[in-house]
């Protein structure tokens, strides 16, 4: 009986598939795609910033929505290789620790931050969630400080006992908190993303 050949990458899947076809470097921007779909965060004419934005399919993804009129700029620690239209930015820093300085390079006055970041994982889910849970209050921090009023926020965090200590810090900054789970997360994934709307 002939057995059925191993996938050569077992993650590999119709999302992975489509995002190379459509020259995205990573399947997480079907992901954006719902969520834009869904609650229309992201408009044209847009200033927009991605936190740990590598390996660029959300800053692509931001960059087509907003238009030329718009302008896009990301941080993460691994730098981006992709080519990237002429109205994005890319500051490769650590988005825990942004200084004064980094903060003058990025600018203020944001319509939308978005946070696809996720933490190195153990495979331990207290650790994993724990972990995630800081990188989410650093994001809101940075949120509180560069969005303008009215602006949303899209963030991405392992669910664990955090979770809703975490929705209800996005609740006191925004006048609508909702939690989304899109279809093209992994089923197995414990991911889930809070989108803040209208901050106060």
């Amino acid at each position: 009986m002939n057995k059925r050949p191993v996938s050569k990458d077992r993650w590999s899947d119709h999302f992975t598939r489509l995002a190379k076809k459509e020259r995205f470097p990573a399947r997480s921007v079907y992901k954006l795609k719902e969520i834009q779909q869904k609650f229309g965060v992201i408009r044209r004419g847009d200033r927009i910033l991605d936190l740990g934005c590598a390996p660029g399919s959300w800053l692509l993804l931001a960059a087509q929505l907003t238009g030329e009129t718009g302008s896009v700029a990301g941080i993460d620690l691994v730098p981006v290789s992709i080519e990237l239209p002429s109205h994005v930015r890319v500051f490769t820093a650590d988005v825990l620790s942004l200084d004064q300085k980094m903060i003058g390079a990025i600018g203020r006055d944001y319509q939308v931050v978005l946070s696809d970041m996720a933490p190195a994982t153990t495979g331990r889910k207290d650790v994993d969630t724990a972990r995630s849970f800081l990188l989410c209050l650093s994001a809101l921090e940075i949120t509180r400080r560069l969005l303008v009023p009215g602006g949303s926020f899209v963030c991405k965090i392992f669910q664990g006992t955090d979770f809703s200590e975490f929705t209800g810090r996005v609740s006191e900054v925004f006048r609508r908190c909702r939690i989304f789970k899109p279809q093209s997360s992994r089923k197995p994934s414990k991911e889930i993303y809070i989108i803040g709307l209208e901050k106060i």
